[in-house]
């Protein structure tokens, strides 16, 4: 079975490292599609230390979770210091979700200013998963802050952008227009003061639960975890999901999304950065299965993914 090894940047099906930093997977008629930040292209202009946008957002597809073929940049920055997509700015965590009503594939993503106090959340819109992605505007749901974010569409189709707020001391889940293109006016804010940033979400035995980390900049810190009975709360915070060597710091590892059990897969799998800040194009990735233990989430360490019997699914 081909396998990757956690925490390494992992090679796309031509041996290129995969640029799909703090991503996110969509499965759209049986193909699996990643996107993620482009950290590999050169900014022009100095930005040692510096979050900048660079290279866009980027994407690849798969059958089976394991082989990926770049589609190439499907989202990308421009030269004009007033837009949001400026290059010398900063894009991260984008996530697509497809409108079975409007038959388009829809980007949420953080669009920022260089010291993040432009605090939004972008749109971007396709007709068909490969983009190319037309970017609409940003917004400040509800007119607050909101970075780190997130989407996550419940079982009766309605869409939430969930991102930090208030100085990432809460975070705000926005419900969505049904075009998934604004926020609705309908929102709830959750785990006051807690400080949490990189939320993932997924429904599980009829509950919602959520991974998401603490606030220690690109320096790894111990996850967190909760469950609600709705989406909109209110929601009850569990222990450390992780269990076993390097648990503490989440296995070296952020939170990015969680991709649910599915046709390949049997568990949800926890997607997981392995930030590299002065050599962010080299950040590598781990992906863990997500399993459940007495009412709580439970991701234990590997090194290389898939695990065996993992996937339903035997390739060479």
């Amino acid at each position: 079975m081909h396998q990757h090894h956690n925490a390494d940047c992992w090679l796309d099906d031509e041996g290129n490292p995969v640029q799909a930093h703090g991503g996110g997977i969509l499965l759209h008629h049986g193909v699996y599609y990643w996107y993620g930040e482009n950290r590999d292209a050169l900014v022009r202009e100095a930005n040692a230390g510096k979050n900048y946008l660079g290279g866009g957002v980027s994407a690849y597809r798969s059958i089976d979770l394991i082989r990926w073929k770049s589609i190439g940049t499907v989202l990308a920055c421009c030269d004009d210091p007033q837009h949001d997509l400026y290059f010398g700015k900063v894009l991260e965590r984008p996530k697509v979700i497809y409108n079975p009503g409007t038959k388009k594939f829809v980007m949420w993503m953080h669009v920022d200013s260089p010291d993040y106090r432009y605090a939004r959340a972008g749109v971007a819109i396709a007709d068909d998963p490969a983009g190319p992605f037309r970017y609409i505007s940003s917004y400040r749901p509800n007119d607050f802050m909101s970075r780190d974010q997130t989407i996550f569409i419940d079982r009766d189709g309605i869409a939430y952008q969930i991102g930090a707020s208030d100085n990432n001391a809460t975070a705000m889940i926005s419900q969505l227009t049904e075009d998934f293109l604004k926020p609705s006016g309908k929102f709830v804010k959750v785990f006051p003061q807690r400080s949490m940033e990189a939320f993932s979400f997924v429904e599980h035995a009829g509950k919602y639960w959520t991974l998401a980390s603490g606030c220690t900049g690109w320096k790894p810190n111990k996850a967190r975890s909760a469950v609600a009975e709705h989406f909109m709360g209110p929601w009850e915070e569990l222990s450390n999901p992780c269990v076993g060597e390097g648990s503490e710091l989440t296995f070296g590892g952020q939170s990015a999304y969680i991709i649910p059990s599915g046709p390949i897969n049997r568990n949800p799998i926890a997607m997981l950065d392995i930030w590299r800040p002065t050599d962010l194009k080299s950040s590598g990735y781990v992906w863990l299965p997500i399993h459940w233990e007495a009412q709580q989430l439970v991701i234990r360490n590997q090194l290389r993914w898939p695990m065996k019997d993992e996937l339903q699914l035997s390739v060479d």
